[in-house]
C-alpha cells in the first residue's frame, strides 16, 4: 500500500507541474494576442501621419537616460492637460445652418384685439357697395400685413364649456352691448352682470329656438337622421344652430360684419360653428351638394332680385332632395305687413317673385304654415331638363366646376346633378342616415368622382381616426 501511495504521489506532482506549464503558456498566448490587437487598433486609428512614421524615428525620438524619460513624460502630460481641444474639426460649413431663425413679434395695440385681416371694416369701404360687394372678403396686400401678435380683449376669460356656453358668454370676451340693447325685445341676448345670457330667441322666434325648431319638425323630418348638415344664412347670434346640435344636426352659420358686427363672434364664443360671410357676388365657400338643409329667418337677403341669383347659389350647395326654409318677410305678410312698414302690394310681389324663382329651379313647395315656408330640391334633374324646353331661364351650367368655391363668382345657371337611369333614383347616390353616415363610404367616393380618394383609403382613414379618437379623454 505504501508503494502504491508513493507512486500515486509522484504521478500527482508530475501532473501539477505539467498543469502549471499549460496555464503559463495559455496566459502568455492570451497576453500576446491582446497586445497585438491593441497595437493593431492603435495603428489603424492613428491616421496617415502616424502610419508613416518609421520604427527608427520612434526609437531615435525616445531618450535613453531615466532623467530624460521623466522630463519627456512630464512634458507630454503637461501638453495633454493644457492643450485639450474638444472642437469638431470636420463640421459642416457654418453657412448651411438648418436651425430655423427665431423671430420675435411684438404685441399689436389693444385696439386691434378684434382685427380680422380680410374683413377689416375700414378697408372694405374702398370697395363697391353694389350688392354688398364691399362686405365680401378683401384681404390686405403684402405691404399691409401686420407683423405683430393680436392681443386678447382686456379682461379676457376662459369661455364657458359646452353645453353651458350655449346659454352664457363673458362680456369681456365679446365686449359688444349693441345687440343686447337693439334686440332686447326679441330675446336674442341679455346682459347679466359680467355675463351675456342667450335666451334662444330670434326675430321670427321670440318664444325661443327650441319651439321654432319644433314647428319645423312638424313639417319635415328633423329627427330621423336624414338631415345632418345645415347652413344658416344671416344667422344673428346662431341660436338656431345652437339648438339644433342636441338634435344631431350640425349647422354652419354665417353673417356679415355689418352694424351687428359681432354676430359670428357671439356664435363662436357660444361653441357654434360660424364664420363671417355674406351673399354678394362670390359663391359660398362650399362644394356643390354639401348641405341637407338651408335656412333663412329674416336674413334680409334679397332672394327675388338679380334674377334669383342667390337662390340659384343655394340650389348649388343643397343635396338632391334638400330643404330650403324661409321665415320672415315676405312669409305671412298678411299678418305682419304693418309691423314691417311695407305695403301689401310690395310684399305680395316679393313672395310671388320668390315662388317663381323656386319653380324655375324645379323646387317643390312642401308647406307654408304660420311664419314658415319650406321648399324641396328635386332628387334628380330628369324632369327639370325636360322643362327647359318651356322655361328658358335659368339654363343649366355647361362648363364651370360646381365644386369651385373660394373667390369664384356666382353664375345665373343651374348646377346639373349627376345623371340617373330612372326618375325615382337619387342623383349621385343615396346618403346613409345619421349616425351610419359617419363611417359609411360616401356615394361620391364610391363612384370615383373624388380624385385621390378610394373606398379603401376612406375606410382606412376612418379606422385611423377611430383609434385616435379612442385615446382622447373627452
Amino acid at each position: 500500500m505504501a508503494g502504491a501511495a508513493t507512486t500515486y504521489s509522484g504521478v500527482w506532482k508530475l501532473f501539477k507541474l505539467q498543469s502549471k506549464r499549460v496555464n503559463v503558456m495559455a496566459i502568455a498566448l492570451v497576453a500576446i494576442l491582446g497586445s497585438t490587437s491593441y497595437l493593431l487598433g492603435v495603428w489603424q486609428n492613428s491616421g496617415a501621419t502616424y502610419a508613416a512614421i518609421s520604427a527608427a524615428s520612434v526609437f531615435s525620438a525616445a531618450p535613453c537616460d531615466s532623467a530624460s524619460v521623466a522630463t519627456a513624460r512630464a512634458s507630454k502630460f503637461s501638453d495633454f492637460t493644457t492643450h485639450l481641444d474638444f472642437t469638431a474639426h470636420h463640421a459642416a460649413d457654418d453657412s448651411f445652418s438648418f436651425a430655423p431663425a427665431v423671430r420675435h413679434f411684438p404685441s399689436c395695440d389693444a385696439e386691434l384685439s378684434e382685427y380680422t385681416p380680410c374683413e377689416d371694416v375700414q378697408r372694405s369701404l374702398k370697395f363697391d357697395r353694389h350688392r354688398l360687394i364691399y362686405r365680401e372678403r378683401h384681404c390686405p396686400e403684402k405691404a399691409e400685413l401686420l407683423k405683430c401678435l393680436i392681443p386678447a380683449p382686456p379682461g379676457y376669460r376662459t369661455p364657458f364649456q359646452w353645453p353651458s356656453s350655449r346659454e352664457f358668454a363673458w362680456v369681456a370676451n365679446v365686449p359688444h352691448m349693441e345687440l343686447a340693447v337693439e334686440k332686447a325685445e326679441q330675446n336674442w341676448i341679455r346682459v347679466d352682470g359680467e355675463k351675456f345670457r342667450f335666451p334662444g330667441g330670434g326675430t321670427m322666434f321670440p318664444n325661443g329656438a327650441d319651439a321654432y325648431i319644433d314647428d319645423m319638425n312638424r313639417l319635415i323630418p328633423l329627427g330621423d337622421g336624414s338631415i345632418r348638415t345645415a347652413i344658416d344664412t344671416g344667422c344673428g347670434v346662431a341660436s338656431w344652430g345652437a339648438f339644433l346640435l342636441p338634435r344631431n344636426i350640425l349647422a354652419m352659420s354665417f353673417a356679415p360684419r355689418d352694424s351687428h358686427e359681432a354676430q359670428a363672434q357671439f356664435a363662436l364664443e357660444r361653441g357654434v360653428p360660424a364664420m363671417i360671410g355674406v351673399m354678394a357676388s362670390n359663391r359660398l365657400p362650399y362644394p356643390s351638394r354639401a348641405f341637407d338643409m338651408a335656412h333663412c329667418s329674416r336674413c334680409l337677403i334679397p332672394w327675388h332680385q338679380y334674377d334669383g341669383l342667390y337662390l340659384i347659389e343655394i340650389d348649388r350647395i343643397l343635396r338632391p332632395g334638400g330643404y330650403w326654409i324661409l321665415s320672415g318677410p315676405p312669409i305671412n305678410w298678411k299678418r305682419y305687413w304693418k309691423g314691417w312698414k311695407r305695403t301689401e302690394e310690395d310684399l305680395s310681389a316679393e313672395q310671388n317673385s320668390i315662388e317663381s324663382v323656386a319653380r324655375s329651379l324645379c323646387w317643390k313647395k312642401i308647406r307654408e304654415k304660420g311664419d314658415i315656408a319650406i321648399w324641396r330640391k328635386p332628387t334628380n334633374h330628369i324632369h327639370c331638363k325636360l322643362s327647359r324646353r318651356l322655361i328658358k331661364f335659368p339654363p343649366f351650367c355647361s362648363s364651370s366646376n360646381p365644386d369651385s368655391a373660394w373667390y369664384t363668382k356666382m353664375e345665373p345657371c343651374i348646377t346639373p346633378l349627376p345623371e340617373v337611369p330612372g326618375i325615382k333614383d337619387i342623383a349621385g347616390g343615396e346618403l346613409k342616415k345619421w349616425p351610419e353616415r359617419l363611417t359609411a363610404v360616401p356615394p361620391r367616393i364610391e363612384s370615383g368622382s373624388v380624385e385621390g380618394v378610394t373606398p379603401t383609403s376612406f375606410l382606412s382613414d376612418t379606422d385611423i381616426w377611430k383609434k385616435r379618437g379612442s385615446t382622447i379623454r373627452w
